[in-house]
């Protein structure tokens, strides 16, 4: 066995460690005790798989059948960088007897490589193209946490979350845009007990570097970036602008939002309506605004008769409705943090908030996806929505169900007497337990 010492602190000798982890994990998924060995990086992912209510017997589903993963691959942005991926971990795989491993952001496995006897192994494990291993369908292991954290990450044997799992060892990095930051996927090697040493994080790292590095030799110069609005899941928008960014404060937020998606433009007093929840309040007011506004933005400001966006402007609500629109839910929900400006009280906001979250809430029970309705029923606008947990029983296994179930339960007990969290001035969605 390599050293394990990135994965197994402590001074036990490696085979007396693997127990010890084995014993922690038995902890850990009997009663929510997180024991020693345990890294702080895995009994973080451990109590997001609990909150996930994942269970340690899970197995992954393959999502993307052939034809439909032959076309994915060919358009995804990593296909250009795999003949990097196969000549930098090719002879390394081989060499000891390991996989290459690649991921889209979303934790779908795309290509899996290397030693045909491993790759029979993997093939009964479901570490196979097209099935899904985010850390939410599938618990902790090296290319689901890395895309749900962004960060490099080994796991050894038992700190994975699925027993089934154990007996493997990987080590994954993030690869991201390396114009934009977006996360593309990431970069894995799975294999056996050899993989548990820190040079293995290491070169999976450096792996990732020299792809992001192959990108921005392959792309082409970009044209001038449009404005951008990000304005979902945070009460103060952030608008790029003439390369600069600007973090609005929330008059000014609902202001450019309402532009963004009213793109012929409001009248005064359509602008006014739809900001003011007092209709008495007189048009200097907003005036008042716009022009502070203006002072703000410069030429990039809004224009009036009717007041609207100086130039196109692109926002983050209007790209998820479009994708939800032509059914493309799992890229929507991707780019989905959460609602639209939840602090705001803005009538024309508080409207089109709920439209939104309406509309992506609709297509994921619809499209009965498991692995897409445990994402959302994990975010806070998804926590206490009961159908959402009930379309969720139904596309879960028989053995999966007994949690979900549970959770409905509770659910209809408790909204027998509590307001519908989204109803009402501001959405007070319930936050994560920190780790």
């Amino acid at each position: 066995m390599g050293d394990p010492s990135v994965a197994l602190p402590g001074g036990a000798d490696p085979a007396a460690r693997t127990r010890e982890l084995r014993r922690a994990h038995a902890a850990f998924t009997r009663d929510g005790r997180v024991d020693a060995p345990v890294r702080a990086v895995i009994a973080r992912s451990w109590r997001r798989c609990a909150r996930a209510r994942l269970s340690p017997e899970c197995a992954p589903r393959v999502e993307l059948a052939e034809a439909e993963l032959r076309s994915y691959r060919e358009e995804h942005p990593l296909a250009p960088v795999m003949p990097l991926f196969r000549d930098l971990v090719g002879a390394f795989a081989a060499q000891g007897a390991h996989l290459l491993a690649v991921c889209d952001a979303r934790g779908s496995l795309l290509w899996v490589e290397g030693e045909p006897g491993t790759l029979r192994r993997a093939e009964g494990l479901g570490f196979v193209p097209g099935a899904r291993w985010a850390e939410s369908a599938m618990g902790t292991n090296a290319p689901g946490t890395a895309v749900a954290t962004g960060e490099p990450v080994q796991v050894f044997g038992a700190e994975h979350f699925s027993r089934r799992a154990h007996p493997w060892t990987c080590a994954a990095a993030p690869v991201r845009d390396p114009r934009t930051g977006r996360l593309l996927g990431a970069v894995d090697i799975t294999g056996g007990d050899g993989l548990a040493h820190p040079h293995s994080l290491g070169f999976v790292r450096a792996v990732a570097r020299a792809a992001e590095a192959q990108l921005t030799l392959l792309a082409p110069e970009p044209p001038a970036a449009p404005d951008t609005l990000t304005a979902l899941g945070q009460d103060e928008a952030l608008l790029v602008t003439a390369g600069r960014t600007l973090r609005l404060g929330r008059r000014h937020s609902e202001i450019m939002a309402l532009l963004a998606h009213h793109r012929e433009g409001l009248s005064g007093e359509e602008l006014t309506i739809a900001l003011y929840e007092d209709e008495s309040v007189s048009p200097v007011t907003l005036r008042a605004e716009i022009s502070r506004l203006r002072a703000l933005l410069g030429p990039s400001a809004p224009l009036s008769r009717p007041y609207r966006t100086a130039a196109p402007l692109e926002a983050d609500f209007t790209a998820l409705t479009r994708q939800l629109a032509a059914g493309a839910v799992s890229a929507a929900l991707h780019h989905y943090p959460g609602p639209l400006l939840p602090a705001s009280t803005a009538p024309g906001i508080v409207r089109l908030r709920r439209r939104i979250e309406d509309q992506a809430r609709a297509a994921v029970i619809a499209r009965a996806d498991a692995g897409l309705l445990t994402d959302w029923v994990c975010g806070p606008w998804g926590a206490d929505d009961p159908e959402a947990w009930r379309a969720l029983a139904a596309a879960l296994p028989p053995e999966r169900r007994p949690a979900a179930l549970a959770r409905v339960q509770a659910l209809d007990r408790e909204l027998g007497t509590r307001p519908d969290p989204r109803a009402g001035t501001r959405a007070t969605y319930p936050q994560p337990a920190r780790s």
